[in-house]
């Protein structure tokens, strides 16, 4: 320990770093006193805590903080450590699968985790400049300019990084009348509003405690998105019921993530069976519709392609009970010579008739973003897969599903195109069985949440461990299952009405119109000026 010390006093840039550090940190107590209410505030809007409303005024301080700075060092310092305290403390559950399933020490598995926080907090640390520099431009005014700042800075960390969790919208996954907005701008939309309406509080919390005229800017601003939000309250959003085409039994069977042998696997599988045939008894009334048995992603590894007893198995199982089966699958890869983590469908008459190939894989889970002269020796939690290229819907009857495996329910991109291309319903098969009873629970369930209002489309979740549910297409839960108990659930699949939301024909344009406007208004002032 002694040694590093020494060698960190000896770098000039670490120690040119502490220096700054030890000294802003000095003159900016209640500044970072303020940021880090604000982080926790908003950690508070999030599972597995649910205060959603405090999103809402969490903002304040930290804008607060800002526009007292002297500084774009200091504001990046304060915007830096807003988002390590906010990532690290929504995100804390990653390191749980490192120390129960890798091996790795509790103070290394939090380490990485604090490592990670610290290089997605540049993303907020960049906001805090940027909105200093409107604040002095624009005066106090300028805080206006933060929601569209921050939407086109969440939209950046997402194509940069891959990964948009917990963004602010995904705080409001539970207010279904909030949710709605989803299908204008996805997630952006929402987090504009929520960001503006933070924006406006922090102006009119100034101006009464400098007592100054009401800023009828942000008064105005502030009202519109009052009168919004009570609009979505009392309107009721129902969808005409489409026809019912086929059902679906999904299964969600506990299987524990680690100890698994040729026995248990057997027994598992029994299970499964025993699962699957208890709900076909409860259907004799309605087997005129064609009937999917969902299995969800699991420990329990699937080959269909390369293992004959399990294609065997499958083969006569639906046809004994005269059904189709949608279970997880590796599935071979012959350019590659890997697998692909796959989605596969057998019908009724035993026949293999689609494939989907998991697109969005988990980094560091499913494969090693490093380059590939070294991948093979940088350790993966599942395995290295390949990526697939192909946006595969799956039929049956006259219904049409895009499936999405785990954390696939992560992207928007992938449900708007299922959508684009006729799909009638989402179904998102996962296991977050390896991260334990963390608030990753609730939190992989917002983003699906989201994918269903986005595209208005039902979306069925199949899940090992949790949350199994039906959401509808205007966001709403329906039938949730107990989390880590076996659960089965009979849902309808309903022909879609086949209309196209504005955010499945036009994407995230949101963020981008929000980038220009604010660059904008930004390059006009200072020409005026």
């Amino acid at each position: 320990m002694v040694l590093i010390n020494c060698l960190i006093m000896k770098d000039p840039f670490i120690s040119s770093l502490t220096n700054f550090l030890k000294r802003e940190v000095t003159n900016l107590k209640t500044e970072l006193i303020l940021t880090s209410i604000s982080a926790l505030l908003l950690v508070m809007a999030f599972p597995d805590f649910d205060f959603w409303q405090v999103a809402w005024c969490s903002l304040v301080p930290f804008f607060w903080a800002i526009h007292t700075l002297r500084n774009f060092k200091q504001a990046f310092l304060l915007g830096w450590i807003w988002g390590i305290v906010f990532f690290f403390g929504s995100c804390w559950w990653l390191s749980y699968a490192p120390i129960h399933y890798g091996g790795v020490p509790v103070f290394i598995a939090y380490l990485l985790i604090f490592i990670s926080t610290v290089l997605v907090g540049f993303f907020i640390a960049l906001f805090s400049i940027f909105l200093l520099l409107f604040l002095r431009q624009f005066g106090t005014r300028g805080v206006l300019f933060a929601p569209f700042l921050w939407i086109s800075l969440e939209f950046l960390r997402f194509w940069i990084t891959g990964n948009n969790w917990n963004a602010i919208a995904y705080s409001q996954a539970f207010v279904p009348e909030i949710v709605r907005f989803a299908s204008i701008g996805g997630i952006y939309l929402v987090g504009l509003m929520i960001v503006g309406f933070n924006a406006c509080l922090m102006l009119l919390t100034k101006n009464v405690i400098e007592k100054k005229r009401v800023d009828f800017m942000g008064l105005a601003v502030l009202l519109i998105i009052i009168c919004l939000l009570t609009l979505s309250f009392l309107i009721k959003q129902e969808r005409p019921r489409g026809d019912i085409v086929a059902t679906a039994i999904v299964l969600q069977p506990n299987v524990p993530m680690s100890g698994l042998n040729n026995r248990l696997w057997d027994e598992l599988m029994m299970k499964h069976v025993e699962m699957t045939e208890s709900a076909l008894k409860n259907l004799n009334s309605q087997r005129h519709l064609p009937i999917l048995v969902i299995f969800p992603e699991s420990p329990m590894n699937f080959a269909y392609g390369i293992d004959e007893n399990q294609r065997n198995f499958f083969n006569e199982f639906t046809v004994r009970h005269r059904i189709s089966i949608l279970f997880n699958s590796a599935e071979p890869n012959e350019k590659e010579g890997n697998f692909f983590n796959s989605a596969i469908m057998v019908n009724e008459k035993g026949e293999k008739v689609g494939q989907y190939d998991k697109m969005f894989l988990v980094p560091f889970g499913e494969y090693a973003p490093v380059p590939e002269f070294i991948k093979e020796i940088v350790p993966t939690m599942v395995g290295n897969f390949a990526f697939g290229s192909e946006y595969d819907l799956f039929s049956l009857g006259e219904a049409k599903m895009g499936v999405m495996i785990c954390f696939e329910s992560h992207f928007p991109t992938l449900s708007r195109e299922y959508a684009e291309r006729g799909a009638n319903v989402l179904i998102e098969m996962t296991n977050d069985g390896y991260l334990g009873k963390t608030p990753v629970l609730r939190q992989h369930l917002a983003n699906a949440i989201f994918r269903a209002a986005e595209t208005n489309l039902p979306l069925i979740r199949a899940t090992n461990v949790g949350i199994t549910a039906y959401i509808t297409e205007n966001g709403q839960i329906l039938d949730e299952a107990n989390t880590y108990e076996e659960a089965v659930r009979v849902w309808n699949i309903e022909k879609s009405d086949s209309h196209k939301t504005f955010y499945v024909r036009y994407g995230d344009w949101l963020p981008i119109v929000s980038l220009i406007f604010t660059f904008t208004a930004y390059i006009f002032k200072s020409i005026w000026t």
